[in-house]
């Protein structure tokens, strides 16, 4: 039996890799309270829940109620909720769709479009990603986020968030 010898610092992977992901877990749980707590502050700032800001984030021009449930991973009925929300808020209205008018596309107001832009101002502020990482280091962080997100679950084959991570423009 051959033995390797290792300088410092030089762990095998097999080693190191529980406490690794350890880390990993501790410090994206960490960041996800975080980011969660600092957007609950920021729609408090609002008015709105949470769930109503990432809507708004979601929206980008006229969006089919479905097609923003597809973008925020929920249910197409809970939808219905942030829609009425936002409207009586007047940052949302609705419209039948073009071709189907059973189909209804939903589109920020000029006051919906400035609340959007003062909340990504806040978030620029407040969110730890925007402030500690240099430009070149967000784009690292997103590649690496949208890389885990496309990755196939080992357990089925499916991307783990079906296909949340992908550069295509999903209004994120």
């Amino acid at each position: 039996m051959s033995m390797e010898i290792q300088g410092p610092g030089t762990a095998r992977a097999e080693d190191s890799a529980p406490s690794l992901d350890r880390d990993i877990l501790d410090s994206l749980t960490t960041l996800v309270k975080q980011a969660g707590a600092v957007g609950q502050s920021i729609a408090d700032g609002f008015g709105l829940a949470p769930h109503d800001l990432l809507a708004m984030f979601k929206l980008d021009s006229g969006l089919a109620m479905k097609e923003l449930a597809k973008r925020m991973g929920c249910d197409a009925s809970f939808i219905t909720t942030i829609a009425d929300n936002l409207e009586k808020h007047g940052f949302l209205h609705r419209q039948p769709g073009l071709h189907d008018r059973r189909v209804k596309i939903l589109a920020l107001t000029p006051e919906g479009e400035a609340a959007k832009e003062a909340l990504m101002a806040q978030l620029a502020k407040k969110m730890p990603w925007c402030y500690a990482l240099d430009e070149a280091e967000r784009r690292c962080f997103r590649d690496l986020l949208r890389k885990m997100l496309d990755a196939p679950d080992p357990n089925d084959g499916t991307a783990a968030a079906a296909g949340h991570g992908t550069g295509e423009k999903t209004g994120a």
